[in-house]
């Protein structure tokens, strides 16, 4: 017959050299596991270094694109506006020419009524145009001689008007947005 154990009797394992007491084992695990903490530790360290690293680059990144951008803006800015300034520039032969047609009052007056409103008209469409785009007329006549705004061509002696006087217009000059595109062509007294 076999033996019964009693429950009150514990049974004895003995300890092999391979199986280290409950203690150790803990002890190893608590080790381990600390280990582990360390590690992870420093990976996460290291990802939050290269998270602000790519956080800086992105920043620095934008930084140079809106900069970029604002300098692309301007330089269209600055190309429209000098494109803007060379058609304005071809077309004040076509307001001199204009003016040099109508100068000449007799002459004028004396052209089919039909043809003189037609091409009146015209230029008037062009002075609209120009108008549009800031341009106006410089009309310095009876003015105090500017050389910022007009080009003296001649000086004559007039003794009704100050000295430094335009006396009279031989070609106008054009202004746009307070900037002078033409000086005007002027005579100049000298008395």
């Amino acid at each position: 017959m076999k033996e019964e154990k009693h429950l009150d009797e514990e049974e004895f394992i003995p300890e092999t050299e391979d199986q280290a007491p409950p203690e150790l084992e803990l002890e190893e695990e608590e080790a381990q596991s600390g280990d582990k903490m360390k590690a992870l530790r420093e990976k996460l360290k290291v990802c939050e270094e290269e998270k602000m690293q790519h956080l800086e680059n992105l920043q620095r990144t934008k930084a140079d694109f809106l900069n970029s951008k604002k300098r692309l803006e301007e330089q269209l800015s600055r190309d429209t506006e000098r494109i803007t300034e060379g058609f304005i520039q071809d077309l004040l032969p076509l307001c001199d020419s204009f003016t040099m047609a109508m100068a000449n009052k007799e002459a004028w007056e004396a052209v089919d009524k039909n043809w003189r409103v037609g091409v009146e008209g015209i230029h008037a469409q062009l002075k609209n145009i120009l108008t549009m785009h800031g341009v106006t007329e410089i009309h310095p006549e009876g003015e105090v001689f500017d050389p910022e705004r007009h080009e003296a061509m001649k000086i004559e002696e007039n003794a009704d008007a100050p000295k430094d006087t335009v006396l009279k217009v031989i070609q106008y000059g054009y202004e746009r947005n307070g900037t002078i595109i033409r000086p005007a062509k002027v005579i100049i007294s000298n008395s």
